[in-house]
């Protein structure tokens, strides 16, 4: 009987989101805005934020390997809206070769919130790729690089030069200077102290740092990629779409921040407010999601009921038959899905979101194999 309760309100509420979505339905809407100012970013993440919860691992980098290969399909998208993503900068490569209107990056961690206010200081005072890894990670900006340098070129050139704490100092109150000062973003001491641990995590590590830094009580952590394993990871036509690849990625990278067009919330995705909140907001200015970037989070809500409340927050979103769920699978999931090449951990996967919410209305989702198997 609960079932079907559930199945008939989800019903309700695609049945309402046609009517929302109708052509007549926004004729007073305003369109997104091209750029937000500091004050109505700041509104959006304390306003749109949830309090922050427990993940069993810091996650500052990836631990996916393949997230490169669907670009090209995701590219065939007529007119790219609004990316909805997880987890750290792995959504920078995607923002950047998909081109979306604007970005909100969802985490129910507030340390990931965080560290994107981090990357976005170090984007916006950076003057090119070189200069960013530089700040990144500490280290002097070395020799024999430029605009035309490869991201292996960029990498193989810093494994030269040594970052020092008196670097990684002054790099950090230049963060807090850019974020607090010429952003005015009122950040708390804990959350000065939550940047500088992340900071810190990459100074230390270095462009080998990894998905486990600096715990060592992950099994088989030596197998996460590192940063530059990332960076230099390409599709399946051997085209590396990150954001570091070349220096118009990553000017277009630094355009959607300086733009404050790349909104990091706090929240969980079977939340009550965050992705109810977004999909307010894209409703007022006559937008639609055409890209969400699951990572593997639903593999977690499957754990217990969560996974009802977040499709049931995802079709509060505005979606078109475009509108396309990306998805992380991991090959200790507990059941296989075919490889797309040998020693790959992860395969990364799409899935028409209309279809989802119809098989989740219908009553034919019950478990996270029914949403990988869906998957493509």
């Amino acid at each position: 009987m609960r079932r079907r309760h559930l199945v008939i309100a989800a019903l309700a509420t695609l049945a309402t989101l046609g009517l929302l979505f109708s052509p007549r339905a926004h004729v007073a809407a305003q369109s997104l805005p091209t750029s937000i100012s500091d004050k109505d970013f700041w509104s959006m993440v304390v306003g749109f934020s949830e309090p922050g919860g427990f993940f069993r691992s810091d996650n500052l980098i990836s631990n996916e390997t393949t997230f490169q290969h669907v670009i090209p399909e995701l590219q065939k998208t007529p007119h790219p809206g609004v990316y909805v993503g997880v987890g750290p900068d792995q959504n920078f490569t995607y923002i950047t070769a998909l081109k979306p209107k604007m970005a909100f990056i969802v985490d129910i961690r507030r340390q990931n919130m965080l560290l994107h206010l981090m990357y976005k200081a170090i984007v916006e005072m950076s003057t090119d790729r070189a200069d960013f890894l530089s700040r990144l990670f500490a280290r002097p900006r070395p020799e024999g690089i430029g605009p035309e340098s490869s991201a292996q070129e960029l990498f193989d050139a810093f494994e030269t030069v040594t970052g020092t704490e008196e670097m990684a100092q002054k790099n950090l109150r230049a963060i807090f200077d850019h974020l607090e000062h010429t952003h005015g973003f009122p950040l708390t001491e804990e959350d000065e102290g939550a940047i500088k641990y992340v900071y810190t995590s990459f100074y230390i590590g270095g462009p080998e740092i990894r998905y486990s830094f600096p715990r060592s009580d992950f099994s088989g952590a030596q197998w996460f990629p590192t940063y530059v394993d990332l960076m230099v990871q390409t599709d399946l036509d051997g085209k590396n779409h990150s954001y570091v690849a070349s220096e118009e990625n990553f000017k277009t990278l630094q355009a959607y921040e300086k733009s404050n067009l790349i909104v990091p919330l706090v929240g969980d995705f079977a939340g009550d407010r965050v992705l109810r909140a977004i999909g307010r907001y894209l409703r007022e200015h006559d937008a639609t999601v055409t890209a969400f970037y699951t990572s593997n989070v639903e593999q977690y809500l499957f754990q217990g009921d969560g996974w009802r409340k977040f499709f049931s927050n995802v079709a509060m979103l505005p979606v078109d038959q475009h509108s396309t769920f990306i998805r992380a699978y991991f090959s200790r999931a507990g059941f296989r899905v075919p490889p797309l090449g040998p020693g790959l951990q992860s395969t990364t996967l799409l899935d028409p979101i209309h279809g989802l919410l119809d098989a989740f209305a219908n009553g034919e989702v019950r478990s996270y194999y029914d949403v990988v198997s869906r998957s493509r």
